[in-house]
């Protein structure tokens, strides 16, 4: 049987703002009714979230403050069955972001991590929260630094997105790229083709399974022990409102089904379709299904 999934990562408070288009025309008030909401968010809780809502048994790790958003944050994982007993409260004040988006989907994020990068997570309690875990998904924040050489001394496999990046020897996330056995990134500010840029990063970590994310292209799958290298096109399971969360839902559900099957052109197909599903929603953290409706809706086979 499969172990759980440790998700180490950040949450923050998401307000998400409707607008008519970018870039935006000043205007002193403006009075977009029912397009201002405020979410529990955060790549680790989005992560954290879909992994749960497909039927994964996870330990989830975060810092967040000791303020009223804790209270927030706490009954949201619960409402979801997500434990909170490895949440610690050691920042004055919880990471939030502001997320202006259109009606064509375009979104821009405007992040707030406060000291988030400056803060230290437990040795002892990561150490506990590993125990029984066949997976860590550890996001690229500072906290989680410590652990890539811990969970690798425990034999345990490495995931993680480094999202936006550009070069192979990127020092903020270097040593992530190094320890990943699934590694994810978006194409969005590379300076080559994304099949040049998996060439470079397998020969310099020799990482088994690459996704870069496309965008509204698909996505590129490489898989090392099969020298394979396939672009994935994108799919409309319906109407797009939001991008924002789209590369979370990426990343979680291949990891889901990866898990699960082993296959990785299964896992690809599938991630494809739940996160095309999951931008028809406004929140970066809404619009995730479950295992059974993503077969119903992807039947792939191997």
């Amino acid at each position: 049987m499969m172990g759980k999934i440790l998700v180490s990562g950040l949450i923050n408070m998401e307000t998400t703002l409707r607008v008519d288009s970018f870039p935006l025309a000043y205007d002193p008030v403006r009075y977009p009714f029912f397009g201002v909401n405020t979410t529990v968010s955060g790549v680790g809780y989005n992560v954290a979230k879909a992994l749960t809502t497909l039927g994964n048994e996870i330990n989830f790790l975060s810092v967040i403050g000791q303020d009223f958003a804790a209270d927030s944050i706490r009954r949201a994982m619960a409402d979801q069955g997500i434990a909170d007993n490895f949440i610690v409260q050691t920042m004055p004040a919880t990471a939030q972001s502001v997320i202006l988006y259109d009606k064509s989907g375009k979104r821009q994020i405007h992040a707030d991590l406060k000291d988030i990068q400056d803060r230290q997570y437990p040795f002892t309690l990561f150490d506990k929260a590993l125990q029984g875990c066949s997976m860590a998904i550890l996001c690229n924040i500072n906290y989680n630094r410590p652990f890539l050489e811990k969970t690798l001394q425990a034999n345990i496999p490495v995931a993680t997105d480094v999202h936006t990046i550009s070069a192979i020897d990127d020092e903020y996330n270097q040593d992530y790229m190094s320890a990943a056995t699934i590694l994810f990134l978006s194409n969005e500010s590379l300076t080559c083709t994304p099949e040049a840029f998996a060439q470079r990063l397998q020969q310099r970590y020799g990482t088994p399974l690459i996704v870069i994310g496309l965008g509204s292209e698909g996505a590129l799958l490489c898989v090392r022990s099969e020298g394979l290298m396939t672009r994935f096109p994108a799919v409309k399971i319906r109407p797009i409102v939001n991008t924002i969360g789209a590369g979370d839902a990426l990343f979680s559900s291949f990891v889901h089904s990866y898990l699960r099957t082993g296959e990785p052109e299964v896992a690809i197909k599938r991630a494809i379709v739940f996160a095309s599903y999951k931008i028809g929603e406004v929140g970066a953290a809404e619009g995730f299904i479950t295992d059974s409706k993503l077969q119903e809706l992807c039947p792939v086979e191997n």
